[in-house]
């Protein structure tokens, strides 16, 4: 299937944004250094409530990463999302939080500081959608391996720049995203620096009947 580009926009470093996706659109996000974090969340148009699940996810794949193959479901176990192209490491984290204002201050952040968990917020209101919680998001471009003794290993990005990964809604969705802030941990990279990603967003173009 052929597919038409509708809209493109820059994801500003440190900051979120959604958007209502119909069932058989895909969004294109392209991390142009290869290090940023992305957090990211699918919500069912007709229900917010019913949103991507991490705990659902690993339990109905039976496994820790989002890859190609393993669409993104929902509480309800249905899918959501799917990656459909991937050039990236191919591996995105399902086990670590959004960052949040209570991570930041055990890290030592003094007064506010921006984080995925506002930024998820933000976004949904500005499509008036209040949200009375944070769910667990997918990690994109994150690294996280679990060694042998149980314990977590935050690895440095490993893909390259310019990698993209392509997310199809397998429904009505809400897409949220955050091009994640963190600036004290080496998530983003080992200086420590948040950057830009870019996204564009591609309907089918269906034949006439």
């Amino acid at each position: 299937m052929d597919y038409r580009l509708d809209d493109s926009l820059v994801l500003p470093a440190g900051r979120g944004w959604a958007v209502k996706m119909k069932a058989g659109q895909r969004l294109k996000l392209t991390n142009p250094h290869g290090t940023q974090a992305v957090d990211f969340w699918a919500f069912a148009e007709r229900d917010i409530y019913e949103f991507t699940s991490m705990d659902h996810f690993r339990s109905f794949h039976s496994t820790i990463h989002v890859t190609k193959d393993t669409p993104v479901v929902s509480t309800k176990r249905r899918p959501l999302a799917s990656i459909v192209e991937d050039t990236s490491s191919g591996k995105h984290d399902t086990l670590l939080c959004p960052c949040n204002a209570a991570l930041y201050r055990q890290l030592g952040a003094e007064g506010h500081h921006r984080s995925c968990a506002d930024n998820l917020h933000e976004g949904l209101a500005e499509l008036g959608i209040n949200l009375p919680f944070t769910p667990a998001s997918v990690n994109l471009f994150m690294c996280v391996a679990v060694r042998a003794d149980g314990s977590l290993d935050r690895l440095l990005p490993a893909s390259a720049p310019g990698s993209y990964v392509v997310i199809e809604a397998e429904d009505n969705i809400v897409m949220a995203f955050s091009c994640c802030p963190q600036d004290i941990t080496p998530i983003n990279g080992e200086d420590r620096t948040p950057r830009d990603c870019l996204i564009d967003i591609y309907s089918p173009i269906r034949e006439a009947a």
